[in-house]
């Protein structure tokens, strides 16, 4: 049998650029007759293997995607409407095409060198704004690990900032459960006391004050004098928040905030069974440098031309690790990329569309809840809706929509909740309502005293390419204005500083592997 086609689908010699011939002539100029004689000498003898591993034969390109797609077709595909921070988006196709599929975007290297960065720091200098128009604050980042994290990083900058002797931090309970998990685990090699606080219930002396908005349960309130009791005490106030709530909300800025913090996945980023996703923290004047993470600002070069570099560095590790104000030295660069061409794509009208449409029909559908003897536990709720009802477990009600397609949160052991998002359809709503035995009806949303009535997003790069081709020449234009590994070597480096096969990236955008919520139940 011919094996032709062992070269031309082999992995490695496809994926690791050196040739025979290219490797003989290294060798050479080192003094070595082979490969194992280089690494006989270069690597440790304290750390070589004794013997080679048992991991047989490889598989190629073709044969692991397959058996990937193998795998992945085994979860069975329900929508998840379980919300928790987490939701269905579409990414436009000229984003995910041009961008996240894009090697000219997904290979280029920390923008620390700005002569071969401009493209990318434009698209996070585009972040920040969005962040810092959404959430009302003076000045955002250009973004964090993820909304826990940030969560987390929030509530040590709080304590930098914190002039009392305090060190307690307080949870509004309507929280997701991962962001209190993740500040709580931050909090206790810092000796920082976490407390759950119930809205309505006096506060203790504390440092600082994390407050959901909306909730996890789906409310949205007014959280305005809530902030001014933890400012009576000194505190900090950190607000956990929805962008796409807030292009119809007022914005915890305008309601006293200190800090914002969340999530900028349903910007057109998939789910992706929970990461990655760009977080972002935005903060009031006075606190720009305790504002961890990366930031860009606009300078110009050495002839007065507008360019833009990183400043206030000495917040990461890499200039001084024992001065940072931050322990995570990599955003998420490539996503929040993503979250801001979204809101280029889409500007500030379209994503208030595209908002009051889940608005209108999670109202909606909170209303043919209660005409059918649901209780719905919130009035005000912008995507959210949680309900229960009598005589019927919350298990139930789980088993009635999965035997339709649907996942939802189960709360306890009878309250639900379900999480509207930009991909449920009238089709999609007429099912979930039928099997629960509701009638749908047409309901406008309004949110009465926190309406949003100030403009946001009005910089002109938000307005100017809202139709397919004028996109694709824009993140063309900042693709040719960045250096990645499709044109060449990067002369600054780290260990993730590689190429990965295009092998490997394809299954990310699969949508058995992209549409998975990770709150997804197992089986």
């Amino acid at each position: 049998m011919s094996n032709a086609g062992s070269y031309t689908h082999n992995f490695a010699s496809r994926h690791i650029g050196p040739d025979e011939q290219s490797r003989s002539i290294m060798l050479s100029a080192l003094g070595y007759q082979n490969l194992e004689e280089l690494i006989f000498d270069v690597v440790p003898q304290s750390i070589r293997l004794k013997s080679e591993m048992a991991l047989g034969e490889g598989l190629s390109e073709v044969d692991a995607l397959a058996e990937i797609r193998e795998l992945v077709s085994e979860n069975e595909p329900k929508r998840s409407l379980i919300g928790m921070g987490y939701y269905g988006t579409h990414t436009p196709g000229v984003i995910k095409r041009n961008v996240l599929e894009n090697p000219a975007w997904y290979t280029a290297y920390t923008p620390y060198q700005p002569e071969i960065s401009q493209g990318r720091l434009e698209a996070l200098i585009n972040f920040q704004t969005m962040i810092a128009d959404l959430t009302g604050m003076h000045l955002s980042n250009a973004s964090m690990l993820d909304e826990g994290t940030a969560a987390a990083e929030a509530m040590t900058l709080a304590l930098r900032s914190y002039k009392g002797s305090s060190r307690t931090f307080l949870i509004d309970a309507d929280t997701h459960p991962q962001t209190i998990a993740v500040i709580q685990t931050r909090a206790k090699p810092l000796k920082i006391h976490v407390q759950l606080w119930d809205s309505g219930d006096p506060l203790p002396d504390a440092f600082g004050l994390l407050l959901s908005y909306p909730g996890s349960s789906g409310l949205v309130r007014d959280i305005s004098s809530d902030i001014t009791a933890i400012h009576a005490l000194s505190g900090i106030a950190v607000v956990a928040s929805d962008l796409l709530a807030l292009t119809l909300v007022k914005s915890p800025g305008s309601l006293g905030a200190d800090v914002v913090v969340g999530s900028s996945q349903r910007f057109g980023v998939p789910m992706g069974f929970g990461g990655p996703h760009a977080g972002f923290m935005g903060v009031r004047a006075g606190l720009e440098r305790s504002l961890p993470g990366r930031l860009v600002g606009v300078s110009v070069d050495d002839v007065g031309t507008p360019a833009m570099r990183l400043a206030l560095q000495t917040r990461e590790q890499h200039i001084r690790r024992e001065k940072a104000t931050s322990n995570i030295c990599t955003a998420q660069v490539l996503l929040a990329v993503l979250a801001s061409m979204y809101a280029v794509y889409h500007g500030p009208r379209g994503l208030q569309g595209i908002a009051q449409g889940i608005a209108d029909n999670a109202m909606a559908f909170s209303v043919a809840l209660k005409d059918a003897g649901y209780d719905v536990l919130h009035d005000s709720f912008f995507d959210t809706v949680t309900f229960r009802k009598h005589d019927t477990t919350s298990d139930h009600i789980l088993q009635t929509l999965l035997a339709v397609g649907f996942n939802i949160r189960k709360i306890d052991t009878e309250w639900v909740s379900l999480s509207i998002d930009e991909t449920v359809s009238n089709v999609d709503l007429t099912t979930i309502m039928q099997a629960l035995g509701l009638t749908m009806g047409t309901v406008k949303r309004s949110f009465s005293s926190l309406v949003r009535e100030d403009e946001f997003l009005t910089h002109p790069v938000f307005h100017s390419h809202h139709n397919e081709t004028s996109m694709l020449r824009y993140i063309r234009t900042l693709g040719d204005r960045d250096l990645a590994l499709d044109r060449t070597m990067i002369p600054l480096g780290s260990c993730t500083m590689k190429l990965n096969a295009t092998s490997e990236m394809e299954p990310i955008t699969w949508p058995e592997i992209s549409t998975l919520h990770p709150f997804a139940p197992a089986g």
